[in-house]
């Protein structure tokens, strides 16, 4: 039986990465501040600071994907930045002494980064090769976190700094349900000036390429995790309308959206922002994206979404 490790791995994209490799017959360890018990995965407490007892299930582990950090959906004060940023380097940095010091370390550690690394872009896509590293808080978090991760004394490791676009999948926790809530209230209609782009991905892609990335050997580095085809954000809320059922909706100007986040505590940058991010090195590696449109990934991901949300409200009720 494979062994993947998921440090982090208690929230939403643990939670999809842990039901994938389970169903594929993998032994799924998940390390958590607040381990629970689960069906498909044992969860092990850790710190995400310090070497203790958890070091042992990296001993042996095939994969160890990390996805620990703090959210970034929050307000950037200084107490907040510091956190977001440290929490990832001390992740990182506490992983690279726990496979260094193993005797049979992993053979793939894939380390969580971001496609918000790249440059704000409407003029062109930004890839793996070309792409232009941007500028800001959210940029120079994603650098450091790059480099914690290649300075990571692992020769018998390949190392991938997994640079991932906004996840789309069903249920709570995920980027998905904000958007789709914000449609099923009556709004839905273009943010800002609509203009920027919207990179992204289906959940089921995501976990897929996860499982490509681990499989070919040629590949390590940066490699971007998203969509062939990020889309204009008036286009993703208009596809993301029509996929619900509605006909209109509200558009929100950026001084809305300002107060908006204000209340909700967290920042416009998550929905100003233009990526525009292309996966040019899993697409030349033969990787096939099973929903590289949008139109066809929201049109499967709104029913189940909808299934999901009410099984939520009746185990509530």
């Amino acid at each position: 039986m494979k062994k993947i490790v998921l440090p982090g791995g208690a929230g939403f994209l643990g939670r999809a990465l842990t039901g994938f490799f389970s169903t594929r017959g993998w032994d799924v360890v998940v390390f958590s501040r607040l381990p629970r018990a689960g069906n498909t995965a044992r969860c092990v407490a850790w710190d995400g600071e310090t070497l203790g007892p958890w070091v042992e299930e990296i001993e042996g582990a095939d994969v160890v994907v990390n996805l620990a950090g703090r959210t970034v959906n929050c307000r950037y004060h200084p107490r907040n930045r510091r956190e977001i940023c440290e929490s990832r380097l001390r992740s990182t940095r506490v992983l690279g002494e726990a496979i260094a010091n193993a005797a049979n370390p992993p053979r793939v550690w894939i380390n969580s980064s971001s496609a918000t690394i790249y440059r704000e872009a409407r003029d062109r896509a930004m890839d793996e090769e070309t792409g232009e590293i941007g500028n800001g808080f959210s940029v120079d978090v994603c650098e450091q976190w790059e480099r914690e991760l290649a300075n990571a004394l692992a020769p018998q490791t390949r190392k991938i700094a997994l640079r991932s676009a906004i996840v789309l999948g069903p249920g709570a926790g995920g980027a998905f349900s904000p958007f789709f809530n914000v449609v099923r209230f009556g709004g839905g209609g273009p943010m800002g000036d609509g203009g920027q782009f919207v990179s992204w991905i289906h959940v089921e892609d995501f976990c897929r390429a996860v499982e490509w990335i681990i499989e070919r050997e040629e590949l390590s580095g940066a490699i971007n995790c998203a969509s062939p085809n990020p889309v204009p954000n008036a286009e993703f809320m208009r596809e993301l309308r029509q996929a619900s059922g509605r006909r209109l909706g509200l558009p929100a100007t950026r001084w809305m959206l300002e107060i908006g986040a204000f209340a909700l505590r967290t920042e416009t940058e998550l929905l100003l922002k233009s990526r525009r991010v292309v996966p040019a090195r899993l697409l030349s590696s033969g990787f096939a994206f099973r929903f590289p449109e949008l139109h066809a990934a929201l049109t499967d991901l709104v029913p189940r979404h909808r299934a999901a949300r009410a099984t939520q409200q009746r185990l509530a009720a």
